[in-house]
């Protein structure tokens, strides 16, 4: 894996609780496969560094990261876009409750329009992941 996760944590209140406001985890099959991080390591070590530095703004900036560094595709799906010389990598994530963000798929963009079948996988990751670890479970119910 070379996705390291730096969370920071943030003394909002002044009362000296620390906490994360943002934090970013991997869709893993039911199977335990994790899709982003063999992504990851597909890739050439420059772009995978450039990459791993975009997830760390992700994760200290949340939602307030915008264009040129994500955009909003559709229904809560969004892209991390990284380019490195000729390279366009993008990955898909959405935002969930307690600060989650879930990196659901990614890939080599070739072509101008992100392509329809990334877009749902990234949904049907979505789907399958809150059916297995929805807030519901998060809170124990």
């Amino acid at each position: 894996m070379r996705y390291i996760s730096y969370t920071k944590s943030v003394d909002s209140d002044g009362g000296g609780k620390e906490y994360t406001l943002f934090h970013i985890e991997f869709y893993e099959t039911e199977d335990g496969k994790t899709p982003v991080e063999d992504f990851m390591d597909s890739l050439d070590n420059k772009i995978s560094t450039k990459l791993v530095g975009l997830l760390e703004v992700l994760e200290e900036k949340g939602t307030n990261l915008r264009a040129p560094y994500t955009k909003h595709l559709e229904d809560g799906i969004f892209e991390l876009r990284c380019i490195f010389g000729n390279d366009i990598i993008r990955v898909l994530f959405f935002y969930y409750y307690g600060g989650l963000i879930l990196l659901t798929n990614g890939y080599v963009k070739k072509t101008q329009k992100t392509p329809r079948n990334e877009i749902k996988l990234a949904k049907n990751r979505r789907n399958d992941w809150i059916r297995r670890h929805g807030i519901d479970k998060l809170r124990g119910d």
